[in-house]
């Protein structure tokens, strides 16, 4: 079926998204689907029948990819006389190949992935090329309008930084993404005050460089680093709570901590940007901390905050990682009480230094595999002692839904990230509820109802 076709007979436009990877994308997938809704295009599930399908890609690790081409041959499948779009962070790294994918009509790159709606009708029309990826050094975009809701969500993301300056050897995320920017505390407020006044009880603040938020806005503009910024979030009236997402500990801070602190509104819970317990490594890696800074901002925020509860993303088999150098990561897990760690194999990434580190210096596969799963062993007793420590508490959690709570029950999660069963019916999902930990179920809590 020829393209202009397919754009007449979609009389009811319908589209679908299907989101790959991080918390950014999820919000910039909500932007992109407000702006099609203001087109006239209705809204379905990625993986319902649909005229247009938009994959929004990641390309953190290789197994990334592999996803991203796998739900883009989906996508195909599902309805062949479908536009098939792909964007995000595959699409700009590696367009030739996605655009080499049978039925994929539009590659388009993240430095115009937010300007979606205007692009389609070029592209129905034939009068657009099949590729569509620009310099994201130069053009890099940020949401201009503003989202109201999330759908199939209880929790609301917030995006409010983009890009990265950082260059570590083994990611290629900062040429997906290109520089770091912000978008002005203005906006961020005005979307934030959105979010809750439609009812959302907790808004997670997220960003590819979270920490770096503001250091390229002007000294003298309200909001201009992160913890000014929260300041104002924090004052705003609501009923409602606060998360951070992934956060580098070289941007954990005294005033970040005091603020997390004395706020009952920020979540006693912060993800780490760790990738290894060992010095040398991490300065191969060519992060901006030692393992010995580590140590001092967690002695510093369990001292301020005792119920925090720590989640981190860790690396395996980086190139020259030895067995002792392992063990100062699995330490250090160990030793930070460290209950959701996200573990992941180190992945060659084609154009990055580490890749280029001789093939005799790279850890064999095997042996990251049999790293990350001794210690995804290991957390699973740190987490099994932290529910056991939390039976007979009493928490306000919000009902979230989803998942397979045992009958009755719905899941649900606390402030500290631990999440719950209770018993609730479905339309309280969305709601708080104040609760008392009875037991555990596997990697869950269980509660029961305070009235």
């Amino acid at each position: 079926m020829m393209q202009e076709d397919r754009g007449r007979e979609s009389g009811n436009k319908r589209f679908g998204i299907i989101t790959l990877g991080c918390k950014v994308n999820t919000f910039e997938s909500e932007y992109i689907a407000k702006t099609l809704h203001d087109r006239g295009w209705n809204g379905v599930g990625g993986r319902e029948s649909a005229d247009l399908y938009i994959i929004n890609t990641c390309t953190v690790t290789r197994e990334a990819d592999r996803q991203a081409r796998q739900e883009i041959r989906r996508a195909v499948r599902r309805n062949p006389d479908a536009l098939i779009v792909v964007t995000g962070c595959y699409a700009q790294m590696n367009p030739h190949a996605a655009a080499s994918i049978p039925g994929v009509d539009l590659v388009l790159g993240n430095d115009r992935k937010l300007n979606m709606e205007r692009l389609l009708p070029k592209l129905v029309d034939g009068r657009l090329a099949n590729i569509e990826v620009g310099d994201i050094d130069r053009d890099v975009v940020l949401p201009d309008g503003l989202i109201s809701e999330m759908h199939g969500r209880t929790r609301a993301f917030l995006q409010v930084q983009q890009g990265c300056d950082q260059g570590c050897t083994f990611c290629i995320i900062h040429r997906a993404r290109g520089p770091s920017r912000s978008l002005p505390a203005s906006k961020v407020i005005r979307q934030f005050h959105r979010l809750i006044t439609n009812g959302y009880k907790e808004v997670v603040v997220c960003g590819i460089d979270l920490g770096a938020y503001g250091e390229d806005l002007p000294s003298h503009e309200a909001g201009s680093n992160l913890v000014a910024l929260l300041t104002q979030l924090s004052s705003l009236e609501g009923d409602f709570r606060v998360r951070l997402s992934s956060i580098d500990p070289a941007h954990i801070d005294d005033r970040l901590i005091e603020m997390i602190a004395r706020d009952r509104r920020f979540c006693p819970h912060l993800h780490l940007s760790l990738q290894s317990g060992n010095t040398r490594i991490l300065k191969r890696m060519k992060r901006r901390y030692t393992a010995e800074q580590i140590y001092d901002r967690v002695r510093s925020l369990r001292q301020s905050i005792p119920h925090l509860v720590l989640s981190a993303d860790i690396m395996v088999g980086f190139p020259t990682e030895t067995d002792d150098q392992y063990l100062d990561t699995e330490n250090m897990v160990l030793r930070l009480d460290i209950a959701y760690p996200h573990i992941f194999c180190y992945s060659e990434r084609e154009g990055t230094p580490a890749a280029r580190i001789p093939e005799r210096l790279q850890v064999p596969i095997s042996v990251r595999k049999r790293r990350a799963a001794r210690l995804r062993g290991k957390a699973e007793r740190i987490r099994a002692r932290l529910l056991q420590r939390r039976i007979g508490e009493c928490q306000t959690v919000l009902i979230e839904g989803g998942g397979h709570p045992p009958p009755g029950h719905q899941r649900g999660r606390a402030a500290d990230y631990i999440p719950v069963f209770v018993a609730a019916a479905a339309e309280e999902v969305g709601d708080w509820r104040r609760v008392r930990y009875t037991g555990v179920l596997g990697d869950t809590l269980i509660a029961r109802s305070m009235g």
